[in-house]
């Protein structure tokens, strides 16, 4: 049984990693929740490093609104590098999580929590590469699947995915399986 709608935002820029956006992103939909593509620009393409697949961006991260959302979720690959140089992601991400909304970063997604000055005692993985920029913004970094600490869902990447999608599914209180 599906149970109530939920919107989820997926923040994303060009050079992501294709199924780090594809598999969160189909497993939202397919259980009947509504995924908006919040991105640096309204209405843009943005095309994945592998160019196996393209997405439109429904808002500019400026017109989004945190409250409007049960979970966001950061893919990573070369996209999160754009976003955490944007102020209005920066600040849309931080309301966020000042909300406790649950925030999911995989690979170089935490790259925009650490930017937006998340890190702080919190436990975390990522992409091995970004470990000294998540200990730098007072995080500590472990190597695992998936670490959930408070609101934050991390993982390493794609091979992570299967433990990541249901970390999120969890956290919003839904089965997209």
């Amino acid at each position: 049984m599906k149970q109530s709608l939920r919107k989820v935002a997926f923040l994303l820029a060009d050079g992501y990693e294709d199924s780090e956006m594809a598999s969160p992103y189909d497993a939202i939909v397919e259980n009947g929740n509504d995924a908006v593509i919040i991105s640096l620009e309204k209405n843009k393409e943005l095309k994945g490093k592998k160019g196996t697949i393209a997405y439109r961006s429904h808002l500019a991260a400026k017109e989004a609104n945190p409250d409007d959302y049960e979970a966001i979720v950061i893919p990573g690959g070369q996209s999160p590098a754009a976003l955490r140089e944007d102020e209005a992601v920066l600040g849309f991400v931080k309301r966020a999580h000042d909300k406790g909304v649950p925030i999911a970063a995989i690979c170089h997604g935490p790259q925009v929590l650490a930017s937006a000055g998340l890190l702080k005692g919190k436990t975390l993985t990522g992409y091995p590469g970004i470990r000294g920029e998540i200990e730098a913004a007072g995080g500590t970094f472990v190597d695992r699947e998936v670490v959930v600490d408070g609101n934050l869902i991390t993982s390493r990447g794609p091979q992570d995915e299967p433990a990541f999608i249901k970390e999120i599914i969890d956290k919003i209180g839904v089965s997209a399986y």
